[in-house]
């Protein structure tokens, strides 16, 4: 009868041993892998916060190059009638005309046929006019580009911070590693069938949701973050260089100065607007991405940590 109790024995303790082990699994996948979620949806709202600041700074920076066009129009306005005005003022206002009409757009030969009605005095209210327009535009285009500068410089800040440091992913790994060990002790214990059904069910509910971990591509998180800040960086080197441009395009004494120098400025202004237009836009793409990658991170992190309630 002594042989039978010893095997009994035995066989209790080796059942015994194997529920503690898998309990023990169970309980260091809940410890390794609890916590995850809530650093992915800090992540995910500074991502989505990005999107928006440098959407902002991409519409502003499109504002500026619109600006930037209708004033070089108001410009070109500007040199018509003073053109018209150079001329001798004896002569009959319909007998003046500007050597290179041919060369004006068709909106302009419209508008010089318009001034052609016109008395000197006429033209130089005419005058006032448009340069006080094209003042304001270039400072709605100045005033625009410091916009967008500052949001891309915010920008950059953003995504060069937002990424998934070494003790995060450290963490990730970490729970990985625990259900992986929690499956292989897990089949052993269904091999042998010394485990109760409930940790069974336990951990195969923990292994299917966490085990998702391993599917996911979280250095993706980082390129994108990385490519957010550069294009920001860019966008806000093309923004200062426009704003500062803009501004000296826009003073009077550029104005009053050399029409060469400031037709330049001007134009020069109305590119680096466009410059940062589009890497503003390339900027926002790569956060609406990292958006995307972190949505499904964080909807495995919740999954899993639904399963380690349970």
């Amino acid at each position: 009868m002594r042989i039978p109790i010893i095997a009994l024995c035995l066989l209790w303790t080796g059942v015994a041993q194997a529920n503690t082990e898998l309990a023990a699994a169970i309980e260091n996948v809940r410890t390794a892998c609890s916590g995850i979620s809530n650093e992915l949806i800090e992540l995910k709202k500074m991502a989505g916060i990005n999107t928006a600041v440098t959407g902002v700074g991409t519409a502003a920076a499109g504002v500026a190059l619109g600006t930037g066009l209708a004033k070089a129009k108001t410009d070109e306005s500007i040199d018509l009638i003073e053109e018209l005005l150079k001329q001798d003022s004896n002569a009959k206002i319909e007998e003046i005309h500007v050597v290179d009409a041919e060369k004006l757009s068709e909106e302009l030969t419209t508008f010089e046929a318009e001034l052609q009605k016109l008395t000197p005095d006429e033209l130089n209210t005419k005058l006032t006019e448009n340069t006080n327009k094209s003042k304001m535009l270039g400072n709605v285009r100045t005033g625009t580009m410091a916009a967008a500068t500052a949001t891309n410089i915010a920008g950059a800040a953003i995504a060069g911070t937002n990424k998934i440091d070494k003790d995060f992913a450290t963490q990730i790994g970490a729970c990985a590693g625990a259900v992986a060990a929690l499956s292989n002790i897990k089949m052993l214990a269904t091999v042998d069938g010394s485990a109760e059904p409930e940790q069974i069910t336990q951990a195969d509910k923990m292994i299917a949701a966490c085990g998702q971990y391993e599917t996911l591509n979280l250095s993706s998180i980082n390129k994108r973050a990385a490519g957010a800040a550069v294009s920001s960086g860019i966008g806000a080197g093309l923004g200062l260089a426009g704003t500062v441009t803009s501004a000296l395009a826009n003073t009077d004494k550029t104005r009053e100065g050399d029409a060469e120098k400031e037709k330049t400025l001007n134009t020069t202004a109305n590119i680096l607007a466009g410059g940062t237009t589009a890497a503003g836009l390339t900027s926002t793409i790569f956060n609406a991405t990292q958006i995307s990658t972190i949505k499904r991170a964080a909807t495995v992190a919740d999954e899993c940590e639904e399963a380690l309630r349970q």
